[in-house]
């Protein structure tokens, strides 16, 4: 258990499924123990079992629907109290894929309390105990849909959007400490979200779908390789480079106080 001690508590959100179950599975391998969030106790209890029996590591469970504004306090106030705490990992998500006009307001505002408020509120909780050590380690997982629109994606590209964006700026927030702050871009994924989300993962070219257990595999190789941001399923790192190229230099030519010459031709 000392090893336990020296890593901390990990928390996952999403936890009972997908990506967040083999987070889960992967940092209890390496030993640190853990507090899991998600709405499905029957399934927390059957994996946090399974965790403490295997790893030898203790796990506690938060049963909670990050939607919902009172579960989510709840999960703030446990993790404010918890000084133990030295990673998050906001996984949990959800999506509805469809047109607007076809999407419901509470599926959206849905996406977004789940997708962005929780996401923003937790990172919120922990960063005050990562500064004040100088060390934890907070991943986001967006989307590549975060930079990216489909025409049944707008909201859902729009809540992803949001956590690429906060999570660069955390990153150049925190830039110079030991807190390391990892942005994860997966692509298409073997999780439940497809079918929550109105899109069956039997409808979509199966050459492109990654298993759930490769992209966490690859997204802690990547937090190892000390990777700012990941993209799991990208092999051409001149892509992602060109592509932060291209996005600073917009930015860079965006500081001027002139309107750009097109528009002062008549």
């Amino acid at each position: 258990m000392e090893e336990n001690k020296q890593l901390g508590t990990a928390v996952v959100t999403g936890a009972s499924s997908g990506l967040g179950e083999i987070f889960a599975e992967r940092l209890a391998k390496r030993g640190y123990n853990l507090k899991l969030v998600a709405r499905r106790k029957d399934r927390l209890d059957k994996l946090a079992a399974k965790l403490q029996s295997k790893y030898s590591i203790q796990v506690t469970n938060l049963v909670a629907d990050l939607g919902s504004e009172t579960d989510l306090e709840n999960v703030v106030n446990n993790l404010k109290a918890d000084k133990s705490i030295t990673m998050l990992i906001n996984n949990a998500g959800t999506s509805t894929l469809a047109p607007i006009t076809a999407t419901s307001v509470a599926k959206q505002k849905e996406m977004v309390d789940v997708n962005i408020t929780a996401l923003m509120l937790l990172s919120n909780t922990v960063l005050p105990h990562f500064i004040e050590k100088n060390e934890g380690v907070l991943i986001n997982i967006a989307s590549v849909l975060g930079f990216y629109s489909l025409p049944v994606s707008s909201i859902y590209s729009g809540t992803k959007g949001f956590v690429v964006q906060y999570t660069r700026g955390l990153q150049e927030e925190l830039k110079g400490t030991n807190i390391r702050v990892q942005l994860v871009n997966p692509a298409t994924t073997a999780t439940e979200i497809w079918e929550v989300g109105g899109v069956p993962l039997s409808a979509l070219d199966q050459s492109t779908i990654m298993t759930a257990e490769d992209c966490v595999d690859a997204t802690l190789s990547g937090l190892d390789k000390g990777e700012l941001t990941t993209h799991p399923s990208v092999n051409d790192q001149k892509i992602i480079d060109a592509y932060e190229d291209a996005r600073n230099q917009l930015f860079g030519a965006s500081q001027s106080g002139r309107p750009a010459e097109r528009y002062l031709q008549n």
